[in-house]
């Protein structure tokens, strides 16, 4: 078993999804390890990860309508902390809905998704930040078993 370690900074233009699988797979491959686990970790509080579908924007915009009816934005009106602004204590409780972690499993050097599937850093902020994601892999060189 070998491990490796790596840091990915996202710029975010505010809340939304931002895909990252292109990056977070690119990693991987480049890597020479054939099969193991893939951790990303999100080192935020008031962001996420999600692995959602890539093919239609429509459930992107359906996802966010949805946490805005669960989470609205409200400051000191409706959250008693609110330090960083209207949009703090909302951008928390997102985050704590969500994941700030995924393990994905890799196969052929590559994380196994499906057909549709992304990886996505989720900005529950409504101003740009820049967001750190770490990757760590373990897993073995060789062929795939299977």
């Amino acid at each position: 078993m070998e491990q490796r370690l790596h840091r990915i900074v996202v710029g975010t233009a505010g809340r939304g999804l931002i895909d990252v699988s292109a990056e977070v797979c690119g990693w991987c491959a480049a890597q020479d390890l054939a099969t193991g686990l893939l951790t990303i970790w999100c080192r935020h509080t008031s962001a996420s990860l999600l692995v959602q579908e890539n093919a239609s924007p429509e459930v992107q915009a359906d996802l966010e309508a949805f946490l805005a009816r669960l989470v609205p934005d409200g400051g000191a009106a409706r959250y008693r902390h609110a330090d960083e602004g209207p949009d703090d204590m909302p951008a928390q409780l997102r985050a704590a809905l969500t994941q700030t972690q995924l393990s994905i499993p890799v196969a052929g050097g590559r994380p196994v998704l499906g057909t549709w599937q992304g990886i996505y850093l989720y900005e529950h902020r409504i101003r740009p930040h820049r967001r750190e994601l770490v990757l760590h892999l373990l897993g073995a060189a060789g062929s795939e078993e299977g």
